[in-house]
């Protein structure tokens, strides 16, 4: 029999719960002994979803790292924490899986580094697209050159437009000093895919976005600053009060509460008392709705990415130019556009297997790691790997506050 790997995880919160979730799905992998979250709530739904005794349930951090509790350490905490918990990790002997982004400051995601070589552990990155099914065949038809030499990459980020509302106006990645800009909470997984599809690092790069729409002056006349005291709550399509209902709703409600089962009247009483509640032009946000990135990597690649918060469905759409043709990710397809040939047309779903999270990268990372804790699969999300989408977005943040100049990156 082969040795169960025993986890703990910091971090009880969607993300926390989505990879413990897909562990349940491989029990002769994977057990999960303790969690730590001060939020008691949160604690208690995930131990009794994984059935964690009360032995191993924490609610302070300082009593968490008192000691190493398994041999995996998941952090799934806010980005301006995820440095500090993985080293205290690393300091312990754990190996450790952090939540992207890696950090919100370029000089952490370095001392990370550091702090890896100093410890001989392993950490791995939740770039849960590298391990979606969609984005590695793309990757395979790319290295096979079956459209010749990349000459140049596009990539759309539809961010839905309620996606938008919630996460980076009423939601946790709201305000760029609490937690990181856009260009990295959102779209590092965006970098990161552009960066493993050239197969090179980025040499410099320029963007340029705003804050356009999710402000004060463009709330309509006699708007509440609260959905549920608003007169157009039943028609604004970022209305919270239809956006989390129980049925029928935009957004999972589970996201505004922490009361298990979730109940209307739970919801209602976070939406006048919470966050998830405000009007979205009467939000303290500052995270950019908007933005562009042009780059140029040092094999000649070029590549553009687009951010957008304002699309009906969300996705992402890719394109991939060579010298012999095209490849595009798009909807339910990938299309390969061989010059002088037939486009030929791959279903995305008979790729699927298992969960479907983020086009199936939720399983597709869980799925590997136990392989790449073993030392038996490539380290796909290696640390070292991941740092470079990070540098990507530092430098296109630098460029984007001053102006769209070009930037250099430093490796």
């Amino acid at each position: 029999m082969k040795k169960i790997i025993t986890v703990a995880v910091i971090g009880a919160g969607a993300r926390g719960n989505a990879y413990t979730g897909c562990m349940l799905d491989r029990p002769d992998e994977f057990k999960v002994v303790a969690i730590c979250d001060k939020n008691e709530k949160r604690v208690a739904n995930m131990a009794k979803r994984l059935g964690v005794d009360n032995n191993g349930l924490y609610y302070n951090e300082d009593e968490f790292f008192k000691e190493k509790r398994a041999d995996l350490l998941i952090v799934a905490t806010q980005d301006q924490d995820h440095v500090g918990h993985a080293i205290k990790g690393l300091e312990l002997g754990y190996d450790i899986l952090t939540e992207k982004p890696i950090s919100n400051k370029e000089e952490e995601c370095r001392q990370l580094l550091d702090a890896q070589r100093k410890a001989g552990r392993k950490v791995f990155v939740c770039h849960v697209l590298r391990y979606a099914p969609a984005f590695v065949k793309m990757k395979e038809l790319i290295d096979c050159k079956l459209i010749g030499e990349t000459v140049m990459i596009d990539v759309i980020e539809q961010v839905w437009y309620f996606h938008q509302a919630h996460s980076y106006v009423r939601g946790n990645w709201r305000r760029t000093e609490d937690t990181s800009p856009m260009i990295i909470a959102k779209c590092c997984h965006d970098l990161d895919i552009l960066q493993w599809y050239a197969n090179s690092r980025c040499e410099s790069i320029s963007s340029i976005g705003d804050l356009r729409f999710f402000k004060k002056e463009n709330q309509p006349e006699g708007a509440s600053d609260r959905c549920c005291d608003c007169k157009y709550k039943q028609t604004c399509p970022y209305s919270a009060v239809e956006g989390y209902k129980l049925e029928g709703g935009k957004w999972g409600a589970s996201y505004v509460t922490d009361v298990r089962p979730v109940t209307q009247e739970a919801i209602d009483y976070a939406l006048k008392t919470g966050p998830y509640g405000r009007c979205v032009f009467a939000s303290d946000n500052d995270a950019v709705d908007n933005q562009i990135v042009t780059m140029r990597f040092e094999n000649g690649i070029t590549a553009n990415l687009r951010m957008t918060g304002f699309t009906h469905g969300g996705g992402r759409i890719v394109k991939v130019y060579g010298t012999y043709g095209e490849l595009v990710l798009e909807g339910d397809y990938i299309k390969v556009k061989v010059f002088g040939k037939k486009t030929e047309e791959i279903l995305i779903k008979d790729l699927m297997e298992g969960n479907y999270a983020h086009g199936g990268g939720d399983g597709g990372l869980i799925s590997a790691l136990y392989g790449m804790l073993t030392g038996e699969t490539e380290e796909r999300t290696s640390l070292s790997a991941s740092v470079e989408s990070h540098l990507m977005g530092f430098a296109a943040e630098k460029s984007r506050l001053n102006g769209g100049m070009l930037v250099k990156i430093e490796h």
